[in-house]
């Protein structure tokens, strides 16, 4: 691809694995993976002009098409998938994500180069979310308030019963738990071990996967995590397989939890007596 048409390749990891070896012409940019959103007006604006910006200046003007990266599919929670959702976000046309990541391109042999990348800026053009895959708090709570809706918890299993309140830390969120009425698949479960590194499973796999939790082809599904990373990794996952009503609550548990008006479901979700 990179031979026949204009590419803009996007390094999501940390400045220090980017300098230490990347693909060659790769932008590094790491705040793809950082930012913390919020789903009020307010933050989906911010959110919208801070990458907007962000995106223009590593060169995407409409016509390339965006490939982004991360480590690997398990290493960087995601934050590849998470450049695919935001870049779906503003309406970008072209997008990919390098499955595998870097430690697949490296273990194929392929070209690495260590100087920075020189991108021209361009002007992003933003456009409007046609379909909608970022739900935002109003839509979460609504989404609460509807069973047909899955709740899609993909957080590691210490968050998940309320041990944990982020992977930033036990206490870093003001409480531990989840969101009423959520199901739980954790979301390393998308992938499976090959000779290049963690890869999707096939369809059939992922598939199999969603049917434990009552997921089938067309069951709306809302996903969220803690920040969006690992629950960006999971929507690509399951649009690849094939599920047609897949959205992500961008804010997830970091959002959630932070008011206190806001429902939670505490300790474990079953009886650990039965």
């Amino acid at each position: 691809m990179m031979g026949r048409e204009p590419v803009v390749i996007i390094d999501t990891r940390d400045a220090s694995a980017h300098a230490e070896a990347h693909i060659s012409g790769a932008v590094n940019l790491h705040e793809v993976f950082t930012y913390l959103a919020t789903s009020t007006p307010e933050g989906l604006s911010a959110l919208r002009d801070t990458f907007a910006t962000a995106f223009g200046n590593a060169g995407l003007s409409g016509a390339e098409t965006a490939v982004v990266y991360e480590q690997s599919m398990t290493t960087g929670f995601g934050q590849s998938c998470r450049g695919y959702v935001l870049l779906r976000h503003l309406g970008y046309p072209k997008i990919k994500v390098l499955h595998g990541g870097f430690a697949a391109w490296r273990a194929a042999g392929l070209p690495i180069a260590t100087e920075p990348a020189q991108p021209q800026p361009r002007t992003f053009p933003v456009r409007e979310d046609t379909g909608h895959i970022i739900v935002d708090l109003s839509g979460m709570k609504a989404a609460v308030a509807d069973p047909k809706v899955v709740k899609l918890d993909v957080r590691d299993v210490d968050e998940w019963i309320g041990e944990s309140s982020s992977p930033y830390g036990k206490d870093y969120c003001p409480r531990k738990g989840r969101i009423p009425g959520a199901v739980w698949l954790e979301w390393y479960r998308m992938m499976k071990p090959t000779a290049q590194g963690q890869m999707f499973k096939s369809r059939e796999e992922i598939l199999a996967e969603c049917a434990t939790v009552g997921l089938t082809g067309d069951t709306p599904v809302v996903i969220y995590c803690f920040k969006g990373a690992r629950a960006s990794n999971t929507f690509v996952a399951l649009e690849e397989a094939g599920l047609t009503d897949v959205r992500i609550y961008f804010g997830s548990w970091n959002e959630w939890s932070r008011d206190p008006l806001l429902p939670i479901e505490e300790g474990y979700p079953f009886d650990r007596a039965a």
